[in-house]
């Protein structure tokens, strides 16, 4: 995606923050676990269905709704059994 950031908003707080989610909601990530992943293949879909919960169907409380719903790339909520389907 190309664009024309705003350079006064860029901050590494935002990817500190994700990278922070990410760690926290996907054990798989953090060092001395048994959840990792084997195959390159079951990483990427773990991480893929990750991103689909956390941008469609987590309700965000500082927003109010989902990330998607905020970009406009849906209008309704989405739920888990909305993600199986699409798998």
């Amino acid at each position: 995606m190309v664009g024309a950031p705003k350079l006064g908003q860029i901050s590494t707080s935002h990817v500190e923050r994700q990278n922070l989610t990410m760690r926290m909601h996907c054990r798989r990530l953090t060092r001395l676990t048994n959840a990792f992943s084997k195959k390159l293949e079951s990483f990427k879909a773990a991480m893929a269905l990750h991103f689909a919960y956390y941008n469609f169907v987590k309700i965000h409380s500082s927003i109010r709704m989902t990330p998607a719903m905020a970009a406009k790339v849906t209008d309704r909520l989405w739920e888990v059994s909305d993600l199986v389907k699409l798998a």
